[in-house]
């Protein structure tokens, strides 16, 4: 095990010299990275003069007495729907639209503007607040990509209390354990969200997950989704939306540190990680990023291609482009089903989208079904200036097909649920060089010193391969803790090097300060003794012109450890035979990486196992090939694929005892 590095460790430089790359990055960049953590209470606390309207202002800007547990604007008070909402119809922008929702599996488009926000946020705070919500009271949010979602968020944060959205779908087991964990006093769904040919019945798994928790709502807020279908409401628990939305009522200011939302990550095994986020530094950071990170303006329209039960859902299709005054696309569908693989560039012409924040699986997707773009190639693209991608490895052939389809920049960034927005990013309102180096994730974005260290806890050598860590404190809009678990808090993120933010990420530092994210750090194969990351594995496996998808782990091996083994989905109308690609991939693999790779295990399948964020689930496919037993994450996208994994892992000769995952379906 790695020995923690002690803040005062002689192994761990001190903040980087910055004048000393100034003539190779960005000035803008390099003087605000620099103020930020060199002076950082005045670095943000002029920014959160700047762009967040204040009821009372803070004492202090910048509190790190007790470390972990940092606390920013202490003292101040502010209100998260009224920076949100309120201030935009103050100053007579109530006109503007806020939201586009565009639902290909509804056939519907509505705008909603600033107004209408208004009028509906403040009344289902009204009811909010007659069926008893006050703040600091939680309210646990269960409805599809529609914006009553964003409404009740922003009632509930009206309030003062506290919401806590559960994605779409989730079944009731997994929506039990956050009922019980978060005890809300109400509950806001929606009978039914829609996927490509079938329905899911949101109310039926509200009322189950109600019927076997420990815990009791008040009452359940049920919007019916009448277009679609009527369902009937138990008169005892349930309240239709309509008869929800009373007399408004005003915003009631809260403490800069007290939480605006509890997030659960995926993957929480015997305990729940509620990732606990504090209003005001989330607020200050959401806001300056629109326009340092996305380059967006008040004018533009901003789609992020994402869901709001992710944390980028509530960082930048809610907060962050309504704070600025923008305008927001909530897209209800998918890159290819809804109804054809040319949605992205329908959505792009009709609504004149500005910039676009997805995932690469999304766009792998397209590519995998249309390569030549005949669905996309009748719409224009000429509103479009930038995409930004996250959540995973963008491999080099999506990333150069992206930048010939769209023909604009296309910029990784990495960030994590915890962070709440970008740790690193290439930022288009910093003027930095928008040809980033390939498979970089971009340099520190203000506040983040980042540090690479090796096994031993010593700070790796310039593209050496470590375990990513933050020097503390971290910036503002941080996680400030977990729900009810400080003690599970500092446990996870700060116990193993104390004085620094444990990201659990894979990557490393190039001469030029870049930052490069390999894979998650048990992702990281051991090949007798050489630490090999899954992401280049699969990135010379997608360089097969025959290739669409893959997918690398690690699986055992009795002489070197662990060996990689490779799942791989190939591209339409592909009939060549399976040992044929198997023989070619593994031959790519010893050019590009080499025979240190010991790469000899590869089957076709028809498509990879992935979260409902893009996600690709290698350790659950890793465990199935080790025998383990496996409970299907209620985040996966398709449960039923697994299936299909584990036929390939037998073939290989691995998962031969392990016994059948568990699929759990939410529709019927």
């Amino acid at each position: 095990m790695d020995q923690p590095v002690p803040s005062n460790s002689s192994c761990v430089p001190p903040v980087p010299v910055c004048s000393s790359q100034s003539e190779m990055l960005s000035p803008l960049y390099m003087e605000a990275y620099c103020q930020s953590l060199e002076q950082p209470a005045s670095f943000w606390g002029d920014l959160a003069e700047q762009l967040i309207d204040w009821d009372q202002p803070w004492e202090k800007v910048l509190d790190d007495s007790n470390s972990p547990f940092t606390k920013w604007y202490v003292g101040g008070k502010l209100n998260a729907c009224y920076n949100a909402i309120d201030r935009h119809v103050l100053a007579d922008k109530g006109s503007k639209v806020a939201l586009i929702h565009d639902s290909p599996t509804t056939n519907t488009v509505r705008h909603v503007t600033y107004n209408e926000l208004y009028d509906k946020v403040s009344r289902l705070a009204g009811g909010l607040r007659r069926l008893g919500v006050q703040k600091g009271d939680r309210v646990v949010i269960y409805m599809p990509l529609i914006p009553e979602a964003i409404i009740a968020m922003l009632a509930t944060a009206r309030l003062g209390a506290v919401h806590s959205v559960v994605f779409g779908g989730f079944a009731a087991s997994e929506l039990c354990t956050r009922i019980e964990h978060a005890e809300p006093k109400v509950i806001i769904a929606a009978n039914c969200g829609v996927e490509p040919h079938k329905i899911i019945y949101y109310l039926d798994i509200l009322h189950e997950a109600v019927a076997m928790s420990r815990w009791k709502p008040l009452k359940n807020i049920i919007y019916r989704r009448s277009n679609i279908l009527m369902s009937d409401l138990d008169e005892t628990w349930d309240v239709a939306w309509e008869n929800a939305l009373d007399t408004p009522v005003d915003c009631v200011p809260v403490d800069a540190n007290d939480p605006l939302y509890i997030l659960y990550t995926s993957g929480t095994t015997d305990k729940p990680k509620g990732i606990q986020r504090p209003i005001g530094g989330h607020l200050v950071t959401l806001m300056y990023t629109m326009n340092t990170i996305y380059g967006i303006q008040q004018d533009d329209v901003w789609w992020n291609a994402s869901d709001l039960g992710w944390v980028v859902g509530h960082s930048y299709i809610c907060y962050g482009p309504l704070l600025y005054g923008a305008t927001s696309v909530m897209y209800e569908g998918k890159p290819d089903r809804t109804p054809d693989p040319g949605q992205y560039f329908r959505i792009i012409d009709q609504h004149k989208v500005s910039a676009i924040f997805s995932v690469p699986t999304a766009f792998r997707v397209i590519r995998r079904v249309d390569p030549e773009v005949t669905h996309g190639r009748k719409y224009s693209l000429k509103s479009l200036r930038a995409i930004f991608i996250a959540g995973e490895h963008c491999d080099l052939e999506t990333m150069k097909w992206m930048r010939n389809i769209f023909k604009v920049p296309v910029l990784n960034q990495w960030w994590q649920t915890e962070t709440g927005s970008a740790i690193t990013a290439t930022c288009v309102g910093f003027a930095q060089n928008l040809q980033t180096p390939p498979f970089t994730t971009g340099l520190p974005f203000c506040g983040y010193d980042i540090y690479v260290l090796d096994k031993n806890g010593h700070e790796a050598k310039t593209n050496e391969l470590g375990r990513i860590v933050v020097k503390l404190p971290l910036p503002p809009g941080n996680m400030a803790t977990l729900y009810r678990s400080d003690e599970l808090f500092r446990k996870t993120y700060f116990q193993r090097f104390p004085g620094y933010y444990d990201t659990m990420d894979a990557g490393y530092k190039d001469e030029n300060g870049y930052i490069y994210v390999t894979a998650r750090d048990d992702d990281v194969i051991n090949v007798a003794g050489h630490r090999i990351s899954t992401s280049s594995l699969e990135d010379a496996i997608l360089r097969h012109p025959d290739v669409a998808d893959a997918a690398v782990f690690g699986v055992p091996e009795p002489t070197k450890g662990q060996i990689p083994l490779c799942l791989y989905v190939t591209k339409a109308n592909v009939s060549k035979p399976a040992a044929k690609m198997s023989v070619e991939l593994i031959n790519i693999i010893r050019e590009v990486i080499g025979p240190i790779a010991a790469f000899k295990l590869a089957a076709q399948v028809q498509s990879l196992p992935r979260t409902r964020s893009g996600k690709t689930l290698r350790k659950a496919m890793a465990d199935l090939a080790a025998n383990k037993h496996i409970t299907i994450p209620a985040t996966v996208e398709d449960p039923t694929v697994f299936v299909d994994v584990k036929r390939a892992l037998r073939e290989l000769g691995y998962a031969m005892a392990a016994p059948d995952p568990e699929l759990r379906p939410t529709v019927r």
